[in-house]
């Protein structure tokens, strides 16, 4: 066996099984993270009119926040058997981009075609391997302040793809459609590629450098998520959704 190490991020066993690790928080910060992620979407769900861009924001949030809980239910004394929360962990990760596609069409005022579909398709597919698939997932192992996942090697490569390449997509697609809104819309679009950025620039930098972290990409995102998280609470939100109420909603002020 041969393994590496990334800053202490990432640790792969070359076998038929790659150990991915999750090094980005300590089990108290997961929780932390998870609340607050959970807040946010009650936040957004309280303060902004019910409308589809209010319910996909709200998805990724709660997703982003399911991430964080199952890897702190993994290592807080709360197991379930057969990598239960393993799986719901990648499930809930592996929602990310087709949620992320669909609301910079409906940003953008675009309606959602075959591209969005293709999204969605490519996820059902990942998350029915994940979720049922016998050596998907074939186990965890909890350390004092990470967790390593078993994932079989086969799906690396895949799974890298779909990843990093609707990731791809989403930042070419806000880039492109911006330039053409008015302010309030453009600035959410920017918003969201800005979260795309904060997850991409990391994962590619690390790829790049180290090749054997193709196994890691959820690993090295998720401590990187909480960008996205905040970006869409506070930018696009604000941006792009009428209030419930007639006061101010909390807006970052960003140069766009």
């Amino acid at each position: 066996m041969r393994s590496a190490s990334v800053n202490g991020d990432i640790l792969l066993g070359m076998t038929n099984q790659r150990s991915t690790t999750f090094f980005c928080f300590s089990p108290p910060v997961m929780l932390a993270t998870f609340a607050l992620e959970i807040g946010f979407a009650a936040y957004v769900l309280w303060r902004y009119k019910l409308t589809p861009i209010t319910r996909l924001i709200v998805a990724m949030l709660t997703f982003l926040a399911i991430f964080q809980g199952t890897e702190f239910l993994l290592c807080g004394g709360l197991t379930l058997q057969g990598g239960t929360w393993s799986r719901i962990g990648y499930t809930a990760i592996t929602m990310l981009p087709p949620l992320g596609i669909h609301l910079a069409f409906l940003l953008a005022g675009k309606k959602p075609g075959m591209l969005v579909a293709a999204s969605y398709i490519s996820c059902a597919a990942f998350i029915a391997y994940f979720g049922f698939a016998t050596q998907a997932i074939s186990g965890h192992t909890c350390y004092a302040n990470y967790i390593t996942f078993d994932t079989a090697s086969a799906s690396t490569l895949p799974y890298t793809l779909y990843y990093y390449g609707w990731l791809f997509i989403g930042t070419f697609l806000t880039y492109k459609w911006a330039s053409d809104l008015n302010k309030h819309r453009r600035a959410a679009l920017y918003a969201l590629m800005g979260g795309y950025l904060a997850l991409l620039v990391p994962t590619t930098t690390i790829t790049l450098l180290w090749n054997e972290t193709l196994a890691g990409i959820p690993s090295i995102m998720c401590g990187f998520a909480i960008i996205l998280a905040g970006l869409l609470t506070f930018k696009v939100a604000p941006e792009s959704i009428k209030l419930r109420r007639n006061t101010q909603s909390l807006r970052l002020r960003l140069p766009f």
